[in-house]
């Protein structure tokens, strides 16, 4: 995607509002469609079907008659790939879209006429229902592009997105691998003994933003003060977000250009974070930081020690065992001359 923002005017807004709350009710419409579905009763209703019965629908109901029939069908093709993914086993289950958190819609049958330069830093696309609406141009917009979606994020600004293939970063071909450890105080360690850290709030932002909550929580609901507190909470968290995406784009870019072959361990985050004890040696890791072996007395960082065990474990199939009780668990490669004698 080549994501640019949007500046749409306040009419142009509520317009956008509506594409998005259209899109939003056909796709939750389709997943309650299908969560009603059983076995017994046959296949359920793929996109030719419920594209049917929208028109159906349409032709009832004047509210979704005046949207676009182009953002509702689309969101009906949307939903028909998640669960073709689902079933292909590489997403989840399609679940339920929220208002004020899954905000967009997309545009297909785009024409080259469609999009227009008016400036160094501006253009402007044609949108449905609102019109020629502009953008700012922060890089070329990619040739030939089919189709587009526009998005709100959680601080209220709008987003346009153009689906285009990206050029893949050359290889340096210099042969290099390199293990990277993900974590949560360190957010990638290297085999090379590099330490990353991803940028985040700043402590005075830190500071602003648990204020803010707190005023959040004390607010009553509906009023027009938590509306605006809320608001402000969207920011903030949005700028933290922007930040830590551009680290994440910045840094994967850096290391496909510097190594041929990067190994990440494939991990659950969301399990860590909920539950940090892990499953390494309690008395073998001193620390976040130090690691050292009761076995064989090494010593050093812990991640970037699991950083070079990925490296290595990349290259050959590593077959772990158990080392003597008397030391505790250590796991080690298998010594293949031994193995073989």
């Amino acid at each position: 995607m080549s994501r640019y923002r949007l500046r749409p005017t306040s009419e142009q807004q509520r317009v956008l509002a509506s594409h998005c709350a259209h899109a939003r009710f056909v796709w939750n419409l389709a997943v309650e469609q299908h969560s009603w579905w059983t076995p017994r009763r046959g296949s359920a209703p793929g996109y030719v079907a419920q594209a049917r019965q929208l028109t159906e629908a349409r032709a009832e109901f004047s509210w979704l008659r005046a949207g676009s029939q182009m953002v509702q069908q689309q969101a009906l093709r949307d939903f028909a790939q998640a669960m073709a993914n689902y079933f292909a086993g590489t997403h989840g289950r399609p679940t339920w879209r929220k208002a004020g958190r899954h905000e967009g819609f997309r545009i297909v049958a785009v024409k080259p006429e469609c999009v227009r330069r008016l400036g160094r830093h501006t253009a402007e696309v044609r949108v449905p229902r609102a019109g020629w609406m502009r953008f700012r141009l922060s890089r070329p917009v990619p040739d030939g592009v089919k189709s587009y979606r526009v998005t709100e994020d959680r601080a209220g600004r709008w987003h346009l997105a153009f689906a285009a293939v990206p050029d893949p970063v050359p290889a340096p071909g210099n042969g290099a691998t390199v293990g990277v450890d993900r974590g949560v105080a360190v957010a990638a360690a290297l085999s090379t003994g590099e330490l990353l850290t991803m940028t985040g709030l700043r402590p005075p932002e830190a500071r602003r933003l648990r204020r803010l909550q707190r005023r959040l929580a004390r607010c009553r609901r509906g009023s027009r003060r938590r509306h605006r507190v809320k608001a402000a909470v969207g920011r903030m968290h949005a700028r933290e977000a922007d930040r830590r995406k551009d680290w994440v784009e910045k840094t994967s870019t850096d290391l496909a250009r510097r190594f041929d072959t990067i190994a990440l361990e494939a991990l659950n985050i969301r399990a860590m974070t909920a539950s940090a004890r892990g499953t390494v040696d309690r008395e073998a890791r001193e620390s976040q930081a130090v690691f050292r072996c009761r076995a064989c007395g090494h010593t050093g960082n812990a991640d970037v020690n699991a950083a070079r065990n990925i490296r290595t474990a990349a290259g050959r199939a590593v077959a772990a065992r158990e080392g003597p009780r008397v030391a505790g668990p250590v796991h080690r490669e298998s010594q293949r001359d031994r193995l073989s004698v």
